[in-house]
């Protein structure tokens, strides 16, 4: 099984590295695109001799549009986008594989997250759940982080699911709901694949995430806008009964900009699902 995974870029060039090497240490049949606006912060010093990418260089109309780009030429079995702020954590794409092998029936896979500061120490972490049509349209979230959603092709051959390239933040949110009502096979892989950091500097901190979150609340049935904290508090106590408000003790291995070239072991005595900004002392 191969997988295309896709990284849209532009003057990222620091944790571009650190994702082009979580890709790479992957241990499967993996082609990783690059699809980049024309940085000129010296990403493109480096990158056209890096041999563990393909590199596609030119102006895009944004991130959706450079990722739908990068669909458009991937000749994997599996497909992906990840973030130059995002990796992925060891084993994470042949877990995968053997859940798609095993799950023939599902198009969509979707794993767990741990999300770090610029330094690589650990905020929190989220579990994925299936997603639902009404929270997924009211509240904006993805059930998954994007970096731990993994698809078949036959999600952009069949189904014709690009990104909409108009969109600068929700473009990933709007995708899932029409996975949603096109009915697509989703499941969960069950364990963590990816890693998000929180640069300061993420698109979706910027203020265009308001803008398009009005928009898309203002496409939902009224009766929904209404009734938003229920369909919040449903999301959460299908978590809870899922587990996903405690756990044990957590461990994860990522590249940092201290450590380009080798992966780091975190250990985390106190995982918390509780979004924020500082790791914890002691942490």
């Amino acid at each position: 099984m191969k997988f295309s995974i896709i990284t849209p870029s532009f003057r990222s060039s620091q944790w571009l590295k650190l994702c082009v090497a979580s890709v790479a240490d992957q241990g499967v049949e993996v082609e990783h695109i690059v699809q980049d606006a024309g940085s000129d912060d010296g990403t493109l010093d480096w990158l056209p001799r890096d041999p563990r990418v393909k590199l596609f260089v030119g102006r895009d109309a944004g991130m959706y549009d450079g990722i739908n780009r990068g669909l458009r030429r991937a000749t994997g079995d599996v497909l992906a986008y990840l973030n130059c702020d995002e990796q992925y954590l060891p084993g994470a794409l042949a877990a995968v594989g053997d859940f798609f092998q095993r799950h023939p029936d599902i198009e969509v896979a979707m794993g767990d997250t741990v999300f770090v500061d610029g330094e690589g120490r650990y905020l929190c972490h989220r579990r994925a759940v299936l997603p639902g049509r009404y929270h997924t349209w009211v509240s904006d979230t993805m059930a998954a982080a994007s970096c731990a959603v993994f698809f078949r092709r036959s999600v952009v051959e069949r189904h014709g699911l690009f990104f909409d390239p108009g969109l600068r933040i929700l473009g990933d949110v709007v995708w899932m709901l029409q996975l949603i009502e096109r009915r697509v096979p989703m499941g969960l892989v069950g364990g963590f694949t990816s890693a998000f950091t929180c640069t300061g500097q993420n698109l979706a901190l910027s203020p265009d995430r308001q803008r398009e979150r009005a928009a898309l609340m203002a496409r939902a049935p009224a009766w929904a806008r209404c009734g938003r904290p229920l369909i919040v508090a449903h999301y959460r106590l299908r978590k809870w009964l899922a587990g996903h408000y405690g756990r044990g003790a957590l461990d994860y291995s990522i590249f940092t900009t201290a450590s380009p070239v080798a992966r780091v072991a975190v250990h985390v005595a106190r995982p918390s699902v509780r979004f924020r900004m500082e790791p914890l002392a002691g942490d």
